[in-house]
């Protein structure tokens, strides 16, 4: 999936993606991207790993979101989703170790189910 862009250049570095907002449609920022988790066979981004409401704890959990449900805004000066705070505390959420285990599959279908976004993988 590529990310969706309000400038005219659409590529990005990881490294620069990592730490950007997680933002409301209101604009209000409710997290931020902690990480990117790659599908090797495919190429394509499985999901982003993002940290809601500021949990800064040893065993931190993490919020796994597709891709595709990330819209990054310029003007907002992060990435908006589609989604209220309680639908995001009620997604499914764990360690990274955990969302990596049995290849990141488990995960990923959950959330790609639980957020109705498309799967690339079909």
């Amino acid at each position: 999936m590529t990310m969706t862009a309000t400038t005219a250049a659409p590529a990005i570095c990881a490294s620069d993606v990592i730490g950007t907002d997680v933002k409301d449609q209101t604009g209000h920022k409710i997290g931020e991207v902690k990480d990117i988790v790659l599908d090797k066979r495919s190429s394509n981004i499985m999901f982003g790993v993002v940290s809601f409401d500021g949990f800064m704890t040893i065993g931190e959990k993490y919020h796994p979101v597709p891709w595709s449900s990330l819209t990054y805004d310029e003007n907002k000066g992060g990435y908006i989703v589609g989604f209220t705070k309680d639908q995001l505390r009620a997604a499914p959420v764990d360690s990274i170790d955990d969302l990596l285990k049995n290849s990141g599959t488990a995960y990923r279908d959950r959330v790609y189910d639980y957020y109705k976004a498309p799967h690339y993988w079909q």
